[in-house]
């Protein structure tokens, strides 16, 4: 499985979304499913999925598909 392939798979996992829906165009809050609690639970998702912990700011800043990519790569994770 590609990075790519376990980036989106957290998403639905995460989420609890098909993963259809998962694309750049996803943003925070732009779909129900993506609120703080649901935040949490792709952020859980993903830590366990790339075994990384992390730190709160790039929490924050997790805002978007696109911008968790980014923030992956301060975790060397190239998706």
């Amino acid at each position: 499985m590609t990075n790519l392939e376990k980036y989106v798979a957290a998403f639905t996992e995460g989420l609890g979304v098909e993963e259809s829906v998962v694309n750049s165009s996803l943003e925070y809050q732009s779909i129900d499913e993506w609120d703080s609690v649901g935040h949490m639970g792709l952020i859980a998702e993903l830590e366990s999925v790339f075994d990384i912990e992390m730190d709160t700011d790039d929490i924050v800043d997790f805002n978007s598909f696109d911008m968790g990519k980014d923030i992956l790569k301060r975790y060397g994770i190239e998706i």
